[in-house]
């Protein structure tokens, strides 16, 4: 093992777009293992430079193709197929088609969402924009921000988007870019996946609609939903956190369980799968460490290859480094990891 790797963003997956991931130099489309997160590409080969910026990074945001990094002086970088900078940007959704971006008020100006094209540059003017009236939530959840205007001392932010700080609607990446939404479901957390919806109600309530075909909505049935639907199944129990793979749905309950369900094509449920031989193995994990499963064809699950899991394994990485990892962030085909020092 070599030195000890300093903390902050690391990365692996898929990048044969160029997109911003690891340190390692070539022409390789995808990195099998974790690496720290080099934005050399948007900081014109200057490697101070570059340091400062994946220092400053506080989330990041990934497509397919290319992927948004926001700055603690609310920037959105794009980096990959699309390149760029915006501005003023307090989220950011992105798609292979649109990138939605909630903007700051400025100079007396409301605070907007805007819809651009994902285009090789974002230029011109967006192609739709929201104007956010009521913003007086989002003011008081995102915080009074540090002495110069940016981001608070934490260098992560919460997700905003889809949801609005604006009752009765969210945002989509896709056409039409505002949805309506009953105020009545008190939304807490609410995010998209290919073709579904997970919305986490404001007493723990679990609500999913969009495309069933694949079991991801929890209905017991494959039928699609046009408006949100409870999750019977978990009825009685308060949940904390909501996430949506591509395909598949999970939650994380207030006592600390996970429940997940949806399609297993690659093992992405941990459990046992079709097109995975079957293994024995326990799994027994400690906090801060990092657990991989599901499709690792372009080395996303962290593991210096390429094999898919049905099981959790640890990616050794972090704590061959004594690192303590604190939010992972997973794109289509690519991972990116927020890590600190060690903490016992």
């Amino acid at each position: 093992m070599g030195a000890p790797q300093r903390p902050g963003w690391f990365g692996f997956g898929f990048r044969g777009f160029g997109q911003a991931l690891g340190s390692e130099r070539g022409l390789r489309s995808s990195l099998h293992g974790p690496e720290p997160l080099v934005l050399e590409d948007i900081q014109e080969g200057d490697p101070a430079k570059a340091q400062a910026a994946v220092t400053d990074v506080c989330q990041v945001r990934p497509s397919w193709s290319f992927t948004g990094f926001l700055t603690r002086d609310w920037r959105l970088v794009l980096s990959g197929s699309v390149n760029g900078q915006l501005s003023g940007c307090r989220d950011a959704l992105a798609s292979e088609q649109h990138v939605l971006v909630l903007r700051m008020e400025v100079e007396g100006t409301p605070a907007e969402v805007q819809a651009w094209a994902a285009a090789s540059e974002l230029q011109g003017e967006p192609l739709w924009t929201w104007k956010i009236l009521r913003q007086g939530d989002w003011e008081k959840d995102s915080g009074s921000g540090d002495q110069a205007g940016g981001h608070g001392g934490s260098p992560l932010d919460p997700a905003l988007l889809p949801l609005v700080p604006e009752p009765g609607w969210y945002v989509s990446p896709r056409q039409p870019f505002s949805q309506p939404l009953a105020p009545e479901l008190k939304a807490r957390q609410l995010v998209l996946g290919a073709e579904h919806a997970l919305l986490l109600g404001g007493m723990g309530q679990v609500y999913t609609w969009g495309t069933g075909r694949l079991g991801q909505l929890g209905h017991g049935a494959l039928e699609a939903e046009l408006e949100p639907r409870q999750v019977e199944a978990l009825q009685g129990l308060a949940m904390a956190q909501v996430a949506a793979g591509g395909w598949h749905s999970l939650c994380v309950s207030e006592a600390g369980d996970l429940y997940i369900w949806g399609w297993n094509e690659s093992g992405q449920l941990a459990l046992p799968s079709r097109a995975i031989a079957e293994r024995e193995k326990t799994v027994a994990g400690g906090d801060g460490e990092l657990y991989t499963w599901g499709w690792g064809k372009y080395g996303q699950l962290g593991h210096k290859d390429t094999a898919s899991l049905d099981q959790p394994q640890r990616v050794d990485y972090f704590t061959d480094n004594l690192l303590h990892v604190e939010a992972v962030i997973c794109g289509p085909w690519n991972t990116y990891v927020y890590a600190v020092e060690g903490k016992n």
